[in-house]
């Protein structure tokens, strides 16, 4: 028979008179109407990033046209040196070369928008 299981912890996971996703105040903390000096602060919870995205160019926006043709071209030249290695000449190196393209047409394949 197995020993009972006892409680190893619990109670509150956040501090009290907070709520979820709220920061806990500090002692001394500002009343909830006063205005800081800061305009970013005034919104509870919202804070300014530090981090800055610059805007995608246009260029990078519009896919490029011969992408889907190189990537077709390498399944497709992927699949015929393994077939031809299978029925005509018999190396390993024909199946890496075949595997190779097919995997340069995956990679080929995330670069298409």
């Amino acid at each position: 028979m197995a020993p009972p299981k006892r409680k190893t912890g619990g109670g509150r996971t956040t501090l009290k008179g907070t709520r979820p996703g709220e920061a806990p105040r500090a002692a001394g903390a500002r009343n909830e109407g006063q205005k800081y000096a800061n305009p970013d602060e005034n919104r509870a919870g919202v804070h300014a990033s530090s981090r800055y995205t610059p805007p995608v160019p246009a260029e990078m926006k519009m896919p490029k046209a011969w992408v889907p043709y190189l990537m077709v071209s390498l399944f497709v030249t992927g699949m015929v040196v393994i077939m031809l290695r299978n029925l005509v000449w018999h190396s390993n190196w024909l199946t890496l070369a075949g595997l190779g393209a097919i995997l340069g047409g995956l990679y080929t394949a995330t670069k298409w928008r």
